[in-house]
């Protein structure tokens, strides 16, 4: 059985990627914002508004998890650049077991976050 190597340089590429992809997330969150309030100020049917405050809540809810995760990731670096510096290019395994299951917990949220997009959409569609 052959062991794999996994060096600090490969998780802080990914790193990176993931952090594009969180900046892109905030970008995108501001713009569904900006559309909640135009629509606040068009509608005053409270079906409408209700659904309103739900996607307001729901996106302070990926704000705070896109937080928590840039939080972790420059946590992960910390701990990547303490390595470094002692001059080990390879991790110890509970660290790349770490990363592993943050791999996981972003690919989860990106389908959380997708699904979300879709459902705002058709919600937009319906509304605009």
């Amino acid at each position: 059985m052959e062991t794999a190597i996994i060096y600090n340089s490969d998780l802080y590429f990914e790193h990176k990627q993931w952090r594009r992809e969180l900046f892109f997330w905030e970008d995108e969150i501001k713009s569904f914002k900006n559309r909640l309030s135009e629509l606040v100020n068009r509608w005053t049917d409270k079906k409408v508004l209700a659904q309103l405050e739900h996607y307001q809540n729901q996106f302070f809810i990926q704000e705070s998890i896109i937080d928590k995760f840039q939080e972790d990731i420059i946590a992960h670096e910390t701990n990547i650049a303490a390595h470094f510096k002692k001059g080990e290019d390879v991790l110890d395994q509970p660290l790349v077991k770490k990363h592993i299951e943050f791999r996981n917990h972003m690919d989860t949220q990106r389908r959380i976050y997708t699904d979300l997009k879709k459902e705002f959409y058709r919600f937009l569609s319906k509304y605009m």
